[in-house]
Order: structure tokens, then C-alpha cells, then sequence
């Protein structure tokens, strides 16, 4: 672990970026340059004295997911992800093709940035959410939880019946069909040894849907549109769900609206103040 060139490292990416980047007020007072360090312990998840540590070359050595998250939150580039572990003292995360990255760009990362007010997410090739912004997390749950398999909606949504309870029972046939259809396109382009495969050989041997689904080798099955979506509070929410795709790492950008002044908006705008919804619920 190079400390000095950690500090370094971390001060400079701090600096460069600016409170507009990631979604922040600039304030009328400020003369820092760039972010400060509680802003960046912030976006990182982790404590401002841990961060400032780091930067004044007194900390312990980060563990990889202090890592990563820290790559997150001063929205790296996957080369600057890559020194930034390097310098640490840890080997770069395997990337056998940028397919199999959970590292989400910088760019997705200043737009879901300027999204706080509105449910948007970023999703793997194989449905596994890798960020929300508060408002998502009131309607759909916290879906960042999972760990393993679980991480993928298409595993849970196969496997656990509490993942259905999100949409109305007369939609699930058509899920199925499209988590199906999307799971086979993410394994031809990931190709033997990918997490796709690994999710398909899992989910033949625990669901007989899935199994007769897989079988039938669908492609490009439509979205539900719009997206109806179950709340506990709120009833359903008609919605529609637009897609912004990151071609580099096979990632999705899903950010969900209503049509402006109707019923569904007015419920939209109710999310901040119901809060987070427990998942499965």
C-alpha cells in the first residue's frame, strides 16, 4: 500500500469534481475546490474521519469494498478504479470483458445524480440493482440489499415469491417471459462462464416457469408498458419506464414517470414522504 500516492490520489479526485457532478448545492459560501471531504465520505458511504485519514495518509489499509465504494463515490473511471485498488495494495477486480463489471460510469453516475427527486436506477445485464436514488427505494425497495444470486431480480423473481408482490398478478405472465428473454440475450453476449450462465443453469434446476420459459428460447420479448407497480400505501402506480443503456458496461439507467398531473404523478410525488418500503412488501 503506496500511502502518499493514495492521499494523493483521492485529494486530487475530490477536488476535480464539482457539487453540480454528483447532484450537491454549491452554497453561496463555498471556496472549497471541488468537493469537500465530508461530501466525499458522503457519497462514498463511509465516515468522514475514515476518509480524512486516508487522505492525510493516516488510515488503515481499505478493504475492497471500501474501495469500490469509494470508486462510486468520486465517480472513477474504471482506469482510475483500477490504480486507485492498485495503490491500495489489492489486486485490480477481474473484468473478463467490460461485460462483467459492476462498476457503474461516471457518466450514468452524474445523471442518476441529478435524479433525486425522481425513482430511477442502475441495473447489471442481468438485473442486479447496483444503485437507486432514495425515491426509487420508496417505491421498489431497497433492492441493492441482496447478496449472490439474489441479486438479480430475474433469480428472485423465479425463486421468491415475495419479489412478485411488486406487480399485479395479471402482469407476472409477461414478466416471465421478458426476465427470461433479457436472461438469454445477457448470456449470448457474455457467452460461456458469465453470470448468466451461472443464473440459467441455477434457475433450471429451482423452477420448473423458468425451466418450460428457457425452452422455448425467446428473444426480445416487449416490456410490460406501462409498468404497473404495486405500493403498500399507495396502490398501483401506472408507469412508464425509460431506458438509458450504457454500451461500454452492458448497463441500464431505468428512471420511472408519470404522465404530468395525473393521479399516478400525484402519488409520485408522495414517495418522499412515505420513505423506504421494506422489499417484498
Amino acid at each position: 500500500m503506496d500511502r502518499a500516492q493514495l492521499a494523493d490520489f483521492l485529494r486530487t479526485r475530490r477536488e476535480a469534481l464539482q457539487p453540480e457532478d454528483v447532484g450537491l448545492p454549491r452554497g453561496p459560501r463555498r471556496r472549497t475546490r471541488g468537493l469537500r471531504r465530508e461530501e466525499a465520505a458522503m457519497l462514498s458511504g463511509m465516515s468522514t474521519d475514515y476518509y480524512s485519514r486516508l487522505e492525510q495518509q493516516r488510515g488503515p489499509q481499505p478493504s475492497e469494498p471500501m474501495l469500490a465504494a469509494i470508486a462510486r463515490g468520486l465517480h472513477l473511471t474504471l482506469a482510475e478504479r483500477d490504480h486507485l485498488f492498485r495503490i491500495a495494495g489489492h489486486n485490480t477486480p477481474s473484468r473478463p470483458g467490460a461485460l462483467r463489471s459492476d462498476h457503474i460510469t461516471p457518466g450514468l453516475m452524474r445523471i442518476l445524480g441529478r435524479l433525486n427527486d425522481t425513482p430511477a436506477q442502475v441495473i447489471s445485464d442481468v438485473a442486479e440493482t447496483l444503485m437507486q436514488t432514495p425515491v426509487a427505494t420508496a417505491l421498489l425497495g431497497d433492492q441493492t440489499q441482496y447478496t449472490g444470486p439474489e441479486r438479480s431480480l430475474i433469480y428472485r423473481w423465479f425463486t421468491d415469491p415475495d419479489a412478485r408482490l411488486l406487480y399485479p398478478e395479471e402482469d407476472h405472465p409477461l414478466h416471465s417471459r421478458f426476465f427470461t428473454a433479457e436472461l438469454r440475450a445477457s448470456y449470448s453476449r457474455q457467452g460461456a462462464g458469465g453470470r448468466a450462465e451461472e443464473l440459467a443453469g441455477l434457475l433450471q434446476d429451482r423452477s420448473e416457469e423458468f425451466a418450460e420459459l428457457w425452452s422455448t428460447h425467446e428473444i426480445g420479448v416487449p416490456r410490460v408498458d406501462p409498468k404497473r407497480i404495486r405500493h403498500p400505501e399507495l396502490g398501483v402506480l401506472n408507469l412508464q419506464c425509460q431506458v438509458l443503456l450504457d454500451p461500454e458496461q452492458y448497463q441500464a439507467l431505468l428512471v420511472y414517470t408519470a404522465i404530468p398531473g395525473s393521479e399516478d404523478d400525484d402519488k409520485l410525488r408522495m414517495l418522499p414522504v412515505l420513505g423506504t418500503r421494506a422489499a417484498g412488501t
